[in-house]
């Protein structure tokens, strides 16, 4: 099983980025899949989830309205498209997959929102 995170970057308050993660070694068709971020000195945050099929999201309150979670099931891809970005969204951001019981995650992608 791997999750491999990638789109981060420095972006100006205000500017928009995307997110991505490509899975690989289970069924991603099969599997909810979420987003989390930490930042310095802080505890992981679960930025949003979104179910199998991708008919089902969901967002902390601190992003709802300005993220977007998607997935492309062929591509075995989640996205996480962030808009109107704070410079309090500055973290690294991580993919997660629960398999058989077990949580996977990426390497994380830093994202830091500063001018």
């Amino acid at each position: 099983v791997q999750v491999v995170e990638s789109g981060g970057g420095l972006v100006q308050p205000g500017g928009s980025l995307r997110l991505s993660c490509a899975a690989s070694g289970f069924t991603f068709s099969n599997n909810v899949m979420r987003w989390y971020r930490q930042a310095p000195g802080k505890v992981p945050e679960l930025v949003a989830n979104i179910s199998s099929l991708g008919d089902t999201t969901n967002y902390a309150d601190s992003v709802k309205g300005r993220f977007t979670i998607s997935r492309d099931n062929a591509k075995k891809t989640v996205y996480l498209q962030m808009n109107s970005l704070k410079p309090e969204a500055t973290a690294v951001y991580y993919c997660n997959a629960v398999v058989r019981g077990y949580a996977y995650w990426g390497q994380g992608t830093q994202v830091t929102v500063s001018s």
